[in-house]
């Protein structure tokens, strides 16, 4: 695998750190890219807040001549809140990350994977914007973003060989959901399709079947892990 590099964003903890250390185990090239980098995931690791496009841009030159296969979107911020008790700051920081972010590292990624006339884009959208849930109307409206990105996205980048496509979880065990109420995630577990909660490990196995050739016709689409 050595010849298919991965990009992977939010890697200091969560699925990011969970996904890096599974792509690093199933010998892919890895770097993790995060604003403080974790000095125990044996990868290449680059200091970027991805909600910086000039950051992002800096990384990506850095990257220009690896052979560069894919780019996980899988850095994000939530808050929950009511919209009418969420301060701006929070509204913005919560947009930049997810939704720019994305955005910024797709564009910078998909430069590259064009000159290598394949590839695999994938970013990171959440049950949230399923089920539309009140309380995380800013996280639900920048992953709502994503969906729509990924699905234009991939038909700009259908000509070069590159698929788009987002991973959208339900309440997975990890640093985002650390302090939502356990009642919460029971009730929207009850509103899955697969009536459990979800592991890292479940999210990486959809994740590792984008990466491979086998799923080379499945581009623009969001995949549930858990079902909605």
């Amino acid at each position: 695998m050595t010849d298919r590099h991965i990009v992977i964003t939010g890697v200091s903890g969560g699925l990011g750190r969970h996904l890096a250390m599974c792509a690093v185990q199933k010998g892919y090239g890895v770097t993790g890219l995060c604003r403080t980098p974790p000095a125990d995931i044996p990868c290449q690791m680059l200091a970027c807040d991805v909600s910086v496009a000039e950051q992002v841009a800096d990384c990506f030159a850095q990257l220009r001549h690896i052979p560069l296969w894919a780019v996980i979107n899988a850095a994000g911020v939530a808050a929950m809140n009511l919209t009418l008790t969420t301060p701006p700051e929070t509204m913005r920081r919560i947009v930049e990350v997810n939704l720019l972010g994305t955005m910024y590292c797709s564009a910078q990624a998909g430069r590259l994977l064009a000159r290598r006339k394949g590839g695999r884009i994938i970013n990171f959208s959440s049950i949230a914007v399923a089920l539309g849930l009140e309380g995380e109307s800013a996280y639900v409206a920048a992953k709502a973003g994503v969906e729509g990105f990924t699905r234009a996205f991939s038909r700009e980048m259908s000509s070069f060989g590159v698929t788009v496509n987002a991973v959208a979880p339900g309440p997975i065990p990890t640093q985002l959901t650390a302090g939502v109420p356990q009642r919460k995630i029971d009730a929207l577990v009850e509103r899955q399709v697969v009536r459990r909660q979800g592991s890292p490990d479940d999210v990486w196995q959809t994740v590792q079947w984008l990466l491979d050739d086998a799923s080379g016709m499945i581009s623009g689409q969001c995949l549930h892990v858990g079902g909605v």
